[in-house]
């Protein structure tokens, strides 16, 4: 079993190619995962809810297509 990695949102944002903006309406509207606390204020994310959302955007895009 691996152990859990934490991103923070610059890598966020680089893995995804979405701005801060943008997740954060997307964790809004429930399309994207909330961001675990890390302290008083840092927040993360875990990798592999990033990967997850990844994945489904590519199956959801070659399934429109």
């Amino acid at each position: 079993m691996t152990t859990p990695t934490i991103i923070r949102l610059p890598q966020v944002k680089l893995r995804t190619g979405l701005s801060r903006s943008t997740i954060y309406a997307l964790i809004k509207a429930g399309q994207f995962r909330a961001p675990i606390s890390l302290g008083a204020r840092a927040v993360g994310w875990l990798e592999s809810d990033i990967a997850e959302f990844i994945e489904s955007r590519v199956k959801a895009s070659r399934k429109a297509g």
